[in-house]
């Protein structure tokens, strides 16, 4: 990439949490109602004001540690308001299959002159909420889809109503393949974090699914060495009590509140728990590792036209049974 190295950026070595409230933990969003990067302190989740607080609760996956969240997007398009929810009615479908359009996000970052295809896809958002709906619901987990297995460091984000309010998030720096980890990652995402009660069929139709695959982990030595809205950031410090503490922000975090370096680098040591004064002397025993981020959002309305216009172009008629999604 052309950039200095201290270390070496391997991602799948990096310890991850919940918002970087206890040690070896991470935190990934602005803290619980907190304005501005000096506001609140550590033990509250990711998720600006939607965030309710209290103690991370995920429990380590399989694959590696978990993590939470992202930053709340401040206004977004209507919610949805379909009653009652349908059950999904395909997955996987034919190549070249083209959702609706109007909300399929990539991130900033992800693209650009001479990069590769993107990875993430909206029918990994289908898929998402394929396994989110046979769960609330109570029939067979869906069968593995279509799309790529490769193993990605990955996150899943539900989003709610129409100002988009966090309703749950968490992910894993480890690399997992997609298809294991989609689908842990949507049901601990959706029904374990800690902030919020688990989601509810009742709050199907008003959901948002973001998923987000982390790339390009570099550890860099200059704490400023990196691009707001551009990258993402993964910082490690020693505390005032000698504890080494991580905390993490997503790629849109920073951009999204308005934050230039500095302002993002001090809300995540509070995030991470550091309460002691803020210095400029402090701000370079960091060590900060950067990375980029593929990202695709899906409305529960989208989700639906995305299933039923595989039904239609096969010519079925009614919805399939969900444990019959994949083939």
């Amino acid at each position: 990439m052309g950039r200095k190295r201290c270390v070496g950026g391997d991602g799948s070595k990096m310890a991850a949490g919940c918002c970087g409230v206890k040690k070896q933990k991470l935190s990934s969003s602005p803290p619980s109602g907190s304005a501005g990067p000096g506001g609140g302190g550590g033990g509250s989740h990711c998720g600006g004001a939607a965030a309710a607080g209290g103690e991370p609760g995920a429990l380590p996956p399989p694959g590696g540690p978990r993590l939470n969240g992202i930053g709340v997007l401040a206004g977004g398009a209507a919610g949805c308001a379909l009653s009652p929810p349908l059950p999904p009615s395909c997955g996987g479908g034919p190549a070249g299959l083209s959702p609706p359009a109007s909300s399929l996000l990539a991130s900033p970052g992800s693209g650009g002159p001479g990069c590769r295809k993107m990875v993430v896809s909206a029918e990994m958002c289908c898929f998402c909420f394929d396994v989110l709906y046979c769960h609330l619901y109570g029939y067979q987990p869906p069968r593995s889809p279509r799309f790529t297995n490769d193993p990605y460091p990955l996150f899943v984000t539900w989003k709610i109503g129409r100002d988009k309010r966090l309703r749950g998030c968490i992910g894993t720096f480890s690399a997992m393949n997609l298809h294991s980890g989609l689908r842990e990652y949507t049901l601990t995402s959706a029904l374990k974090d800690s902030r919020f009660p688990p989601v509810t069929r009742d709050e199907l139709p008003r959901l948002f699914c973001s998923v987000s695959l982390l790339t390009n982990f570099e550890d860099v030595c200059d704490y400023m060495d990196w691009e707001v809205g551009v990258h993402g950031i993964r910082i490690e410090f020693i505390n005032e009590k000698g504890s080494k503490r991580t905390a993490t922000y997503l790629p849109e975090v920073a951009k999204e509140q308005g934050w230039d370096h500095i302002q993002t680098i001090d809300s995540l040591l509070r995030k991470g728990g550091y309460k002691a004064p803020i210095t400029n002397e402090f701000r370079k025993t960091i060590k900060l590792t950067r990375y980029r981020s593929e990202k695709m959002t899906m409305s529960y309305t989208e989700y639906l036209a995305h299933r039923q216009h595989h039904h239609f172009q096969n010519g079925i008629g009614h919805p399939l049974p969900p444990y019959n999604h994949y083939s």
